[in-house]
């Protein structure tokens, strides 16, 4: 096990460094941050004084050695808008985001177990057809659709539920509806399908005829043995829903790191926008590792090495 962590944060380490350089080089690509920060009429003395003050009158490249020796001290930068280190912007609003993603998860896999599961139970039942329906309904539609229409309908005509903010309860509804409803929809159809190849396999038939109680078949004995594939799928979506974050926090107004992000590329503050990436990028390797640690523990016969 020892090994396998080892390898994997080597792995991850890699994947970083690309991603470091990846987004440093794209975020130039986005134009002068003098053109937004400086009026038009600015003379040319002060424009170079404030490239000069922030490191843009250097070639690009001696810009990201820079840089690098400064991830080197954990020293993220400083925003360009307020002089703020960039890492305190994205540490305060990371929490936000991460508590929408845990509720919007929560509900997606408690949803989706049971609703797989009893639908699996009784394959082409009415249940069944209608869950598969709305499931590949829900996993279906963009959540920008969703998010619109949402708004819409219980902000706008039915006046039931505010339109942004994070003030009240009421204020996550919309937000995490938004982001569990696609996952939700593509994990009912990951529990049906595992549970089905479960239910057919012999410790659920031996089970059965030494007369286990249902719901015990179908919630200990089968599911527990079809949580791998449930496992994987699910670690994918957690990981994509910081992409339907940015569309959520956006249009709701949530001070979430995807709603950062999006005014750090509005604004092209490169430094925010580099911490971000960063801390969202580790954020992911480090859930992705704790579900491969999972499968060692669901499944003895599961072996890294």
């Amino acid at each position: 096990m020892g090994f396998y962590l080892r390898q994997r944060t080597i792995q991850s380490a890699i994947s970083l460094l690309g991603l470091i350089v990846l987004v440093f080089f794209l975020a130039r690509l986005t134009g002068n941050p003098a053109d937004l920060f400086l009026p038009a009429d600015t003379p040319q003395a002060i424009r170079d004084e404030y490239a000069a003050r922030h490191g843009f009158d250097q070639p690009v490249i001696v810009q990201f050695g820079a840089y690098l020796m400064d991830l080197l001290r954990l020293d993220f930068g400083e925003s360009l808008r307020d002089g703020t280190p960039a890492l305190d912007y994205v540490l305060a609003a990371f929490p936000t985001t991460l508590l929408l993603s845990f509720w919007a998860m929560t509900i997606s896999l408690t949803i989706a177990i049971v609703t797989g599961s009893v639908a699996a139970w009784h394959p082409g039942g009415v249940f069944d057809r209608i869950a598969s329906l709305i499931s590949l309904t829900g996993a279906s539609i963009p959540n920008f659709w969703i998010a619109i229409v949402g708004v819409l309908v219980f902000s706008v005509w039915m006046r039931v539920l505010p339109t942004s903010g994070t003030g009240t309860p009421w204020h996550w509804i919309l937000p995490v509806a938004v982001l569990f409803i696609r996952p939700c929809g593509v994990l009912v159809q990951v529990v049906r399908s595992s549970m089905l190849a479960a239910f057919a396999s012999p410790y659920v038939k031996t089970a059965r005829a030494r007369g286990v109680r249902e719901r015990a078949v179908i919630f200990v004995h089968a599911l527990r043995n079809a949580m791998l594939p449930i496992i994987t799928v699910a670690g994918d979506q957690a990981a994509g829903m910081i992409n339907g974050a940015v569309i959520a926090e956006t249009i709701f107004g949530f001070p979430g790191i995807g709603k950062l992000l999006i005014d750090a590329i509005m604004f092209r503050d490169f430094a925010v926008i580099q911490a971000a990436v960063m801390i969202t990028a580790i954020a992911i390797f480090i859930l992705n590792i704790g579900i491969d640690l999972l499968y060692s523990m669901l499944d003895p016969r599961v072996r890294h090495g």
